[in-house]
Formats: C-alpha cells, sequence, structure tokens
C-alpha cells in the first residue's frame, strides 16, 4: 500500500515545491544538515559531555550533556515531521513510558490493552500499587467497551498491533469518542510512522521503541515520544523529566537510530512483502491453531487494518499445541533466530511465555515473528522443515 504524504513535512532545504512529501521521502530527508558547501550530508555524531557557556545561562542553548545534544536533535526533527509532532528521544523505550506515568497524580485511572508488551504492563502495576492507582484492563478490539472504561479515565494507554497478539485498534473510533481530558497514548511501534499516524487521531503522544524497527538492525537501545503540535506544556513535563531522571540517550544510540530510519521504508516493504506470504502458508499448515496477522483476509483485525493503517506490518504471531510443541519447533529451526527482540533486518521469533512475567492472556504455545528482509524461500523453507508433522 502507498505510503500517505506527511502535511507540512519539512525536508531540511528541500524544494518547497515538493511539499508535502510522502513519509518515505521524510524518512531520507528530515534531520540533515543545511545544504551548505563542504558541508557533511549527515548529521556527525556528536560526543559531548560538556558544552562551553557563558555567565548568561539563558543564552546557552545546549548547557550541560543531560540537556541536549545535536545528534538527538536530528534524529528528534526527522522522528518528529513523520509522526507530525515533536519527537524527544530516551534511552530506551521503557524510559519514555515511565516518563509518560509520571505525568499521572495519586488515585488516577488507567485503561490498559489485555495484551500488552509485559514491561509496561509490570510497570503500571508496580506505580498503582505506590500511587492507588485503579487499573482497568480491556480488549482494544472492543471499542464500546474500551470507551465505557475510558469514561472517567486520566490515561488511556494503546498498542496497535499490540505485543505480541498482534490486535488492531480503531484509533479514530477511539479517538473521537474519547473525553477531551483523557490523555491517550499510543505505542506505534509496530506500525511505525509509515503505517499510521496516531497524532492525526487524536493521539496526545505517540510511544516508540526505537530498538525496533525505526534502527532496524538489532544494534540500538532507544525510546522516542512524540508529542502533538501545540501542547508545549506536555511536551516540557516530559522535557523534564528526561532530564532530572537522566533518562538520556547516548549520541552513537542516536547516530545509528537515525541512520537507520533512512531505510525504514525499504526494509519494511521487503518485510512486509515476506510478511504476507509467510502468513499464507502458515495458515495452510494444520500444526498451526491460529495464525494472527492483519493482512490475511480472515483476520480479525484485517477491515479495520485495511481501514486505518496504509500496511499491515511485518509481525506474525502463531499458536503451536503447547509449550513443548513449540520448543521442539523452535530448537529445530537453522535460519530464524530465537530472540526476544524485534524489528531487525534478521528474521527473528520467539516463545512468549518462556518470560515469567508475561501475560497469563498470553497462549503458552503462542510465537511471535518478527520477519525480516531474506529471501522470502529460504524462510519458509526453515519454518516448513520445523514445523511439526
Amino acid at each position: 500500500m502507498p505510503n500517505p504524504a506527511v502535511p507540512g513535512a519539512d525536508p531540511t532545504a528541500g524544494p518547497a515545491q515538493l511539499s508535502p512529501l510522502h513519509a518515505d521521502t521524510v524518512a531520507v530527508t528530515a534531520g540533515r544538515p543545511s545544504r551548505t558547501v563542504d558541508a557533511p550530508l549527515n548529521p556527525p555524531v556528536v560526543f559531548a559531555s560538556t558544552y562551553v557557556g557563558s555567565h548568561q545561562p539563558e543564552r546557552d542553548k545546549l548547557g550541560y550533556g543531560r540537556d541536549g545534544n545535536p545528534t538527538w536533535h536530528a534524529l528528534e526533527e526527522a522522528l518528529g515531521a513523520l509522526e507530525g509532532g515533536r519527537a524527544l528521544t530516551f534511552a530506551s523505550g521503557m524510559a519514555g513510558a515511565h516518563a509518560l506515568l509520571e505525568l499521572l497524580p495519586r488515585r488516577a485511572t488507567v485503561v490498559l490493552p489485555n495484551n500488552c508488551y509485559l514491561g509496561v504492563s509490570a510497570l503500571v502495576d508496580e506505580r498503582a500499587e505506590v500511587l492507588d492507582w485503579t487499573v482497568r484492563r480491556v480488549s482494544i478490539t472492543d471499542t464500546a467497551a474500551l470507551l465505557d472504561a475510558a469514561a472517567d479515565a486520566d490515561l488511556v494507554w494503546l498498542e496497535s498491533p499490540t505485543n505480541p497478539t498482534i490486535e488492531v485498534a480503531d484509533l479514530p473510533a477511539i479517538g473521537a469518542g474519547l473525553p477531551a481530558d483523557t490523555l491517550l497514548v499510543v505505542d506505534n511501534t509496530f506500525a511505525t510512522p509509515l503505517l499510521q499516524q496516531p497524532l492525526a487521531h487524536r493521539a496526545d503522544v505517540v510511544l516508540h521503541s526505537a530498538t525496533k524497527l525505526i534502527s532496524g538492525h538489532s544494534d540500538v537501545l532507544l525510546g522516542a515520544l512524540v508529542v502533538q503540535p501545540g501542547r508545549d506544556d506536555l511536551y516540557s513535563r516530559l522535557e523534564t523529566t528526561r532530564k532530572l531522571h537522566g533518562a538520556v540517550p547516548g549520541a552513537m544510540e542516536a547516530y545509528l537510530a537515525l541512520r537507520g530510519l533512512r531505510t525504514l521504508a525499504v526494509r519494511l516493504e521487503r518485510a512486509q512483502a515476506n510478511a504476507i506470504v509467510l502468513a499464507e502458508r502458515l495458515r495452510a499448515n494444520p500444526a498451526v491453531l491460529r495464525i494472527r496477522y492483519p493482512g490475511l483476509p480472515t483476520d480479525p483485525g484485517h477491515e479495520c487494518a485495511r481501514r486505518t493503517m496504509s500496511g499491515f506490518g511485518s509481525l506474525i504471531a502463531i499458536e503451536l499445541a503447547d509449550a513443548a510443541t513449540a520448543n521442539d519447533f523452535l530448537d529445530r529451526l537453522r535460519l530464524w533466530v530465537h530472540a526476544t527482540s524485534l524489528g531487525g533486518v534478521e528474521s527473528t521469533l520467539e516463545r512468549r511465555r518462556r518470560w515469567p512475567a508475561e501475560l497469563r492472556s498470553v497462549p503458552e504455545g503462542l510465537i511471535r515473528l518478527s520477519v525480516g528482509i531474506e529471501h522470502v524461500e529460504d524462510l519458509w523453507a526453515d519454518l516448513d522443515q520445523a514445523l511439526p508433522r
């Protein structure tokens, strides 16, 4: 599916008459230095904990290493242009999640997906116990139930598609139905800004684990928040939390993530093309009791994803009979890598319930597959020989 154009995206000194640019182009052009003869085409890595200052602190744009870094700023400019907001980068996705939860007062009410990333679920539970929060867990696919649970909520936290069950939320309907004063956070890690832009559907903040598809090479730990335009108060509070809690990214990590972002469109296009082929073949295998991939017309999230997204992504979940069957399948694989992260150029997969903290709603035999950019026939041959007969 074609990517939408990004309204108002600034390609950093690109020709004004070409705007708005498609998201694929913005991923390549945003966050670059101005076009000056003999200047570098790419923003350099700035390794600095200390900057030259003055006796008038208000004149200092950076001040200290926790206040900012030109390399972070380049990545933030690019992510902000892609999502349509103002971006802040963090040391990890969980650092960004922590900064968001710091916004909530004692006795807050939080709406959380039934199935979501276990780290966020555990963090919410931990803070709920200390701060006397009310936590309501609902299915993101039941829009009416979610809006009912959110009627008096302080925060609605969504993932779409969800990790690891690949469920899809109707973001336009949820955004339109939420009370105006309810904070809406959408984890856009699986879809990326190339497939959906939650800020256009009322989200206040978008979260990314930039460790995953954005950086794309399994060598970076990084997070990002992108704030709705005009919410300077919210941006300022999140930036202050990042600074005071020391949750800042490293310069090299920011550089590598921006470098990875440049190829996101082509990586995602190839991975999606592989994913739909593999999903169709896995669906036909009797050993696979259930397959979850919104690109399949039979998937419960297909119609919603087709209507609200510009692609179906590169994540698949399959269910085998039980944990022993799943583990035996994993042991027989030779090309696919058993690993807990996702979104790299290499294809990885994981039985999520191997982690004691994983939510009990996730089936024991569920395996999450992150489809990479290898040749699809090689990927299928490995899966096919490893699946139970």
